[in-house]
């Protein structure tokens, strides 16, 4: 490995051959001034370690910024992290998503209840309007080469080490295997886009956070059973199917996902996705079972997000929401966010950055659109997810289309919804009624901390 590591870094310091490009290039000038030192011969080397959403949304904006960028995978085109596959409606202009991607339009949720109470959510919905429903495996298959195609070099091979500099000016080294060799490469700048096992988050030690697990099974249904899901999605809670979240039946293509998600029971996620199919059973009855998957899912942000040179992003940084559990917008627009950031300071890939330029560019705009939403999530999970009793109150005040319009038009958009004054004291009062009848606000309001 020491032979290998001493080749690469003596080609650490020549440059790359010039690739042809139709792209204009994006060359994002930092206001900030800076005493950064300028790269003589070629660009700053990034490497993004991971090519789902996050990885890849990254690589693009670093590609076309400029910068020289390596993207690895491990697992190759054809696999994916098991996930619901829910994208809010804002994301497909964001982030050019082509309706083609696109397997259903859920326009209606339907909420069960512990009791099997159950509420349409939805009502407020815009003919325009819908949650997309996509696979994770066509979606990041598609994100992946679109970086390609902007430049982004994929390396398909298992990263098993970084090694860290010493100095504040060497480079990071890189091991990793492919076709059965180790390989290593040296790069200035590394993204972790990993996942929430992440072995970027471990080598520069920014701290563990509590994961749950996701369960799901893919069903294939008969087709007067699958017409029934061909805009709805179905939500249930209890302790039946989770004592800390929900269970899902969402659509998809041709089949329906189906499962589950906990953090303090996880070795007990098989008990829950046979409750959630009890459950769902009538509708699901008949179906095949074409595909079992299960997934960590961090539950709150890495205690350290950037070290030095490294940046994490999506799952390996932590940014799941509570609540909702939603991931996918998150992680490409961490990533995005992130290799937008290194272009801004690097001015183009011609200048070294440091810690303070991603923390300043990455970090700080970061935590100034979203770290408020994933608090607020945070707290909403712990007022209506603690009980079954909680849980009713919470499947009641879903019937309000206040609440719906309200809730929908903030996860559609990413935006905090525009209120109304009266209405929100309402539903404020709404809130309080339904955990006084649910017996349960005594108990909650101690640990409450707004």
């Amino acid at each position: 490995m020491a032979t290998a590591t001493q080749a690469t870094l003596s080609l650490f310091a020549a440059p790359l051959p010039a690739k042809p490009r139709s792209l204009t290039i994006r060359c994002l000038k930092s206001t900030t001034r800076t005493t950064n030192p300028p790269i003589v011969g070629r660009k700053l080397r990034a490497a993004v370690i991971g090519a789902g959403p996050a990885g890849s949304s990254a690589a693009e904006a670093l590609a076309t910024g400029g910068v020289e960028c390596f993207m690895f995978e491990r697992s190759g085109p054809s696999t994916a992290k098991p996930c619901g596959g829910a994208i809010p409606l804002c994301m497909l202009d964001e982030f050019d998503i082509p309706s083609h991607l696109i397997d259903r339009q859920v326009t209606r949720m339907r909420i069960f209840s512990p009791s099997n109470l159950a509420v349409d959510f939805g009502k407020t919905l815009l003919p325009h309007e819908f949650i997309a429903m996509l696979r994770r495996e066509v979606l990041d298959s598609y994100l992946r080469t679109r970086a390609q195609s902007r430049g982004a070099n994929l390396i398909s091979g298992l990263v098993t080490d970084l090694e860290v500099p010493t100095s504040v000016d060497a480079p990071y080294v890189i091991s990793y295997t492919a076709d059965n060799k180790r390989e290593s490469l040296a790069v200035d700048v590394v993204i972790g886009a990993d996942g929430a096992n992440s072995r970027v988050a471990k080598s520069i030690k920014a701290g563990d956070y509590a994961c749950a697990i996701a369960f799901q099974e893919r069903i294939k249904l008969p087709d007067d059973k699958m017409d029934y899901y061909q805009d709805l999605a179905e939500m249930y809670v209890g302790n039946d199917v989770s004592p800390d979240f929900y269970a899902w039946v969402f659509p998809k293509c041709d089949h329906v996902a189906v499962g589950t998600g906990t953090v303090c029971s996880k070795q007990d996620i098989k008990v829950f996705q046979r409750a959630i199919r009890a459950r769902a059973h009538s509708k699901i009855s008949g179906g095949k079972v074409i595909k079992v998957e299960a997934h960590p899912i961090p539950e709150h942000p890495r205690p350290t997000r950037v070290r030095g040179r490294v940046a994490l992003v999506g799952d390996a940084a932590g940014y799941v929401t509570k609540c909702s559990g939603e991931g996918i917008y998150f992680a490409a627009k961490s990533g995005r966010l992130c290799g937008e950031a290194i272009v801004k300071a690097s001015e183009g890939g011609e200048r070294m950055i440091n810690e303070g330029d991603l923390k300043r560019e990455y970090l700080k705009e970061w935590d100034g659109k979203y770290i408020t939403t994933f608090r607020f999530l945070d707290l909403l999970q712990k007022v209506f997810y603690g009980s079954d009793a909680a849980r009713e109150a919470l499947v009641e005040l879903c019937g309000d289309e206040y609440v719906q319009r309200m809730t929908f038009e903030s996860y559609l958009y990413k935006k905090l919804a525009d209120g109304n004054r009266w209405e929100d004291a309402k539903m404020v009062l709404n809130t309080i009624g339904s955990l006084v009848r649910c017996n349960i606000l005594g108990t909650k309001m101690e640990g409450l901390k707004l």
